[in-house]
């Protein structure tokens, strides 16, 4: 029996959380983020209700490397060049917005047939990601109104002391993460 899995705050106890189709929250580049299973559908609008975020504006997916968002993602659209200026920028802080695979589900796209994208190189996402065996749904850790949480103490504040939380730190950004899309290069969001 692994006992991290009973040690709240560590990886092990936040993926198993996951797997339960719970909202965790965990450390990104900038700030913290709130995270879930993207397949689960019941996770994902759990997700939404505690951000008060409606559906139609879409989410982002973080993961540990490209392959893992490849399911969800139209990658055979991509030109060369556009598949360049992406990787060049990967792991790192900038989203890229691509099409959106036709079965990718709404709950992840939104009212858009794209989706937003990000291979972190946070070391605690990617172990995040690498023990789910996926991307994470990533959104700031914030309720309406509010800042997003920054450590762990604050999404404690915010979200109460039960809430999942892994302990570790962000990566020292000041900014959230940049968005682009990668079909035009056209800057989305300043990082």
């Amino acid at each position: 029996m692994n006992q991290s899995l009973h040690i709240p705050g560590s990886t092990d106890f936040c993926i198993d959380r996951l797997k339960q189709q719970q909202v965790i929250a965990y450390p990104t580049e900038a700030v913290f983020g709130l995270g879930c299973d993207p397949d689960s559908e019941a996770a994902v609008m759990a997700l939404l209700t505690l951000k008060q975020r409606p559906v139609e504006k879409g989410l982002i997916l973080i993961a540990a490397e490209y392959r893992q968002l490849t399911p969800y993602i139209d990658d055979k659209t991509l030109t060369s060049a556009q598949r360049e200026r992406m990787f060049a920028s990967w792991p790192g802080p900038v989203t890229w917005v691509l099409p959106a695979r036709p079965s990718t589900p709404a709950w992840l796209t939104g009212r858009f047939n794209s989706l937003a994208v990000r291979v972190s190189d946070h070391p605690d996402v990617q172990a995040l990601c690498r023990g789910f065996g996926k991307p994470l749904v990533s959104t700031s850790a914030n309720l309406t109104g509010l800042p997003p949480c920054r450590n762990a103490a604050e999404v404690t504040q915010q979200f109460g002391a039960d809430f999942p939380v892994l302990q570790a730190e962000t990566g020292g950004r000041l900014n959230p993460s940049e968005i682009r899309d990668v079909i035009s290069g056209e800057l989305i969001r300043q990082g």
